[in-house]
């Protein structure tokens, strides 16, 4: 990659400005001063502006983020912050929630830049679970569980949704599991059943759990076992 092309993504700055700091001997390449923004970077080597160092990109980055209320899973938004202001990663605007959430919502999102992995869970035909905790404005009804297990119904909807897994934990909190997607989907379950969700939570993508030392607005990366555990798109498994 060129060394001002680098600039300008690492800093998020224009190529006329990161030319401009080149000039000015503010970046040093393995500790020498480079301002030819031409020059060649490569894997091994480091890059310094006003002496802090620049992490190069090497492959596709993964992240568990434990989302607080109030923001918004899309990186870009006039209206609302986005859960982009938690993450203090180069390129940070590279990465995408795979599996996005309500702004009133709160749990887990993971984030990543490699698009075929993030398909594996937002696609309709991989069915990858999501686990919520639910809180609910009246008791939960005795019969409620066997309705999600037989599919509901939703308002405006033509099929009915796909068996969940309801299991009580007091009258007012549950957790759900659910393998689709679709537009408020727990909120509007709960909502055919005669009750109101007050708070929801995601506690689980797949076999990815929350990690319970993760506060609000914090995030770590995934592990190897984490990021392998949804794995690759069939139609990409067929191609290797």
């Amino acid at each position: 990659m060129r060394l001002d092309k680098f600039l300008s993504q690492q800093l998020e700055i224009s190529r006329a400005i990161a030319a401009r700091e080149l000039r000015a001997k503010k970046v040093t390449v393995n500790g020498e001063v480079v301002r030819e923004g031409s020059f060649k970077l490569l894997p091994e080597h480091e890059v310094e502006y006003e002496g802090n160092l620049l992490q190069m990109q090497s492959g596709p980055r993964y992240f568990m983020l434990n989302k607080p209320q109030g923001y918004v899973c899309s990186t870009d938004d006039p209206d609302h912050p986005t859960i982009l202001y938690f993450i203090e990663e180069p390129m940070a605007w590279k990465l995408h929630a795979a599996g996005r959430l309500d702004i009133d919502t709160t749990g887990l999102v993971l984030m990543t830049d490699d698009g075929q992995w993030s398909h594996r869970i937002t696609s309709p035909r991989h069915h990858c679970d999501k686990t919520y905790r639910v809180t609910l404005e009246s008791p939960i009804a005795d019969d409620v569980a066997a309705q999600f297990t037989a599919g509901i119904q939703l308002h405006g909807e033509k099929n009915l949704t796909k068996p969940a897994v309801l299991e009580i934990v007091t009258p007012h909190e549950v957790l759900l599991t659910i393998s689709e997607g679709r537009y408020h989907q727990v909120k509007r379950m709960f909502a055919a059943a005669g009750n109101h969700v007050v708070a929801l939570h995601r506690e689980a993508i797949g076999s990815i759990a929350l990690d319970a030392e993760l506060a609000p607005g914090e995030y770590r990366p995934l592990t190897d076992e984490e990021i392998a555990s949804i794995g690759l798109p069939d139609e990409i498994k067929q191609l290797k």
